[in-house]
């Protein structure tokens, strides 16, 4: 099977954001995204900080963002890291899809608790899908979350996804929601 075609741009920006490649600056952010327990309460808890600090040392900060479709949401003005943002293919291996064959778009993200509340993953989601529809074919995006996770599923509504289904994963109920890529106009 082809590979299915990825986001190919390395910077897209929004209003208040730039989502970017990695920098080595960004290793104390990329860190704190990894350890904080409030960040990570929905994504198995925090890692220890020790694991974080020796995977960046041994792949490289800028490595985090290598694949297409990987970024840091940072600040437009001071450049300063936000959180990451993920546009990539779900495994066919996982449950959760809306296709027989898997390998849809899915959307992940993840903010420091200090960019909370502010508006900013819509805005970075929002545009991030917006360059992919004007460069990849029209198909769909999920976003898989706990169900537990309702200020993300609140987020995945307002950005136009609808309720697929729920499964069972990791110990908890996730949420699967989809949207098609050409709801987001360029």
């Amino acid at each position: 099977m082809n590979p299915s075609p990825m986001l190919s741009a390395t910077e897209i920006t929004s209003d208040r954001l730039r989502l970017r490649k990695a920098h080595d600056t960004d290793r104390d952010g990329l860190i704190e995204l990894q350890t904080d327990p409030q960040v990570r309460q929905y994504l198995g808890g925090p890692r220890p900080r020790s694991a974080v600090e020796q995977y960046l040392d041994a792949i490289g900060t800028t490595s985090i963002t290598s694949n297409p479709g990987t970024f840091v949401i940072a600040d437009k003005t001071t450049d300063r890291l936000f959180g990451t943002l993920i546009l990539d293919r779900r495994s066919a291996d996982l449950p959760g899809h809306v296709t027989e064959e898997g390998g849809e778009l899915e959307l992940t993200y993840l903010l420091r608790r200090e960019a909370w509340g502010a508006g900013l993953a819509f805005e970075a989601a929002t545009a991030a899908l917006r360059a992919a529809a004007g460069e990849l074919p029209d198909q769909p995006v999920l976003v898989v979350t706990q169900t537990a996770n309702e200020r993300s599923l609140k987020l995945a509504a307002r950005l136009g996804f609808q309720h697929m289904s729920t499964f069972e994963a990791h110990d908890a109920e996730q949420t699967l929601a989809a949207t098609n890529l050409h709801s987001f106009p360029t």
